[in-house]
């Protein structure tokens, strides 16, 4: 007697399934009724991670995607049977999607996912852990896939299918440690979800969980990873851990340690360098990102991954050097994507106000008026200065530079040397924000929320996001100290505001604060 098993579809990344045989009826019951029961498990094709197989997913996670279809066409030669190859794969769909961004590329890969679930979920064994993993896995994939291509529906679905297949999975393999990878991000990240995202929350079913819950999930593994060098996903596991400290738990130090002790190699693997110098740009670490940026690899190798560009030009900006602008430029030529385009030729226009060429700054802006999409945050917002005709303020532009690069000091000493009587309207407003903002990281912490305080004073009703950040802020501060009734509040008056700017992740980051202080 086989025990039957129910296939659940939850952390599986692709998601449709599209059968590739069609077997007449007539065939199919001679077949069932002619092969032994006790052969039956003999016709499953098996998952198994090989030598030519983790050599391969090492391959993809340098983005040398040539490599690694190369070493899979041999497994399908060598080992035919092994149905690892479609994780792999879906890893590259997965990559290529989020570095590239193209609606064709989107429309044409949904169907290799559909094909590559369908194969898996019809011809796998279901007494390998693998099983409903690799369906989970894929299915969490697509579901960022899907938000970056603003399928919000489709996201939360495969979240939800995802769920499902891994807890399944659990039960079934409790000690499996790639399933409790997956489980640990989804249990953090569950009660972070903003409200304005609810009605996704309720097709996700049972899943529920804390940020306290899913970290000690993800540690559980990371041990594990330190006593088996074997152990395939080390790396991947450690960079959830660090976006997990740094976007759920509020610290930053503790992040940028965990991914600079992760074993990372930002100088052969571009990936490493991304993910490295991403968290170093939030952390305050704008020089090592600068450096790390530098010495990225390059060459034919590797998939282009023209993002870097824009980040190193977005990390020399922020120093406010005078060379950003080829690094913007390279970015805008090398991109075929929907993303940061209006957002690129912003930051060029920042860059000629720095260098003092007002002229050079409305051309560009009419070029962001031109080209690229307003759905992204950051690119919304680009087109929104590019429509109104105005420049920022430089003094404020340079400090809100200085800040994001964490050049507290600088950014301070030049707002302090001016009055608040010399702005007026939102400009007042974003002057007491940028300054309690630079307290704030010189951590003079009374000041920065008497700072904070004003700018929620005089900006709660304000379509700027400033007073609704002050709040996020102020409550920053207080859990900090170990207040938490006053940070309580402050996450709670964070969530009262409605700005028009950056509402989505600020309300999320307050109730991940709320969450920190339940656990």
């Amino acid at each position: 007697m086989h025990k039957k098993i129910t296939i659940p579809a939850f952390l599986c990344h692709r998601r449709t399934l599209n059968s590739l045989i069609f077997t007449p009826l007539v065939l199919s019951l001679a077949l069932l009724l002619l092969t032994p029961l006790s052969g039956h498990a003999d016709s499953y094709k098996h998952f198994r991670y090989s030598p030519d197989a983790r050599s391969a997913y090492q391959k993809v996670t340098q983005l040398r995607f040539g490599e690694a279809y190369m070493l899979l066409a041999q497994i399908r030669m060598n080992d035919p049977d092994n149905l690892i190859v479609h994780h792999i794969e879906n890893y590259i769909d997965f990559f290529t999607l989020y570095i590239d961004e193209k609606d064709a590329d989107y429309e044409r890969l949904k169907k290799k996912r559909d094909w590559r679930l369908d194969k898996i979920k019809q011809t796998g064994d279901p007494a390998s852990p693998y099983y409903l993993f690799v369906q989970a896995d894929i299915r969490l994939q697509w579901a960022l896939a899907r938000l970056r291509f603003d399928d919000y529906l489709g996201a939360f679905t495969e979240v939800s299918k995802a769920y499902k297949l891994l807890r399944e999975n659990e039960t079934l393999f409790p000690d499996f440690m790639p399933n409790k990878k997956d489980l640990g991000i989804l249990h953090a990240m569950v009660g972070t979800i903003p409200d304005s995202y609810r009605w996704g929350v309720k097709l996700l079913g049972g899943l529920e969980g804390t940020i306290e819950e899913g970290r000690k999930e993800i540690e559980e593994v990371l041990r594990y990873a330190g006593r088996n060098d074997e152990f395939l996903f080390a790396q991947e596991t450690a960079v959830l851990y660090a976006f997990l400290l740094l976007h759920l738990e509020n610290e930053e130090t503790a992040a940028w340690k965990a991914i600079s002790n992760a074993g990372l190699q930002p100088a052969q693997n571009p990936l490493h360098c991304f993910v490295m110098a991403n968290i170093a740009m939030r952390t305050g670490q704008n020089d090592a990102a600068i450096k790390l940026l530098r010495q990225r690899p390059k060459g034919t190798a590797y998939h282009n991954f023209p993002y870097l560009e824009y980040m190193l030009g977005l990390a020399k900006l922020r120093r406010l050097d005078d060379d950003a602008a080829p690094h913007f430029k390279a970015y805008l030529q090398q991109y075929t994507g929907r993303n940061f385009i209006k957002e690129a030729y912003q930051k060029l226009g920042w860059q000629a106000l720095i260098n003092g060429n007002r002229a050079a700054y409305f051309q560009y802006m009419g070029e962001c008026l031109m080209k690229g999409e307003d759905k992204a945050g950051g690119d919304k917002h680009a087109q929104e200065e590019a429509a109104s005709g105005t420049p920022p303020n430089l003094s404020l532009l340079k400090a809100r530079l200085l800040f994001d690069g964490g050049y507290y000091h600088d950014g301070y000493e030049l707002l302090v040397r001016q009055s608040a009587h010399r702005f007026s309207g939102e400009h007042e407003l974003e002057y007491y924000y940028r300054l309690g903002r630079l307290l704030h990281g010189m951590k003079r912490y009374d000041e920065a929320l008497q700072r904070y305080q004003v700018t929620i004073d005089k900006g709660a009703d304000s379509p700027r996001f400033f007073a609704c950040n002050a709040a996020l802020q102020m409550g920053a501060i207080y859990e900090k100290q170990g207040q938490k009734p006053q940070a309580r509040q402050a996450y709670e008056r964070c969530l009262s505001l409605k700005p028009e700017e950056y509402r989505t992740g600020l309300h999320q980051k307050a109730k991940a604060g709320l969450t920190r202080l339940d656990d």
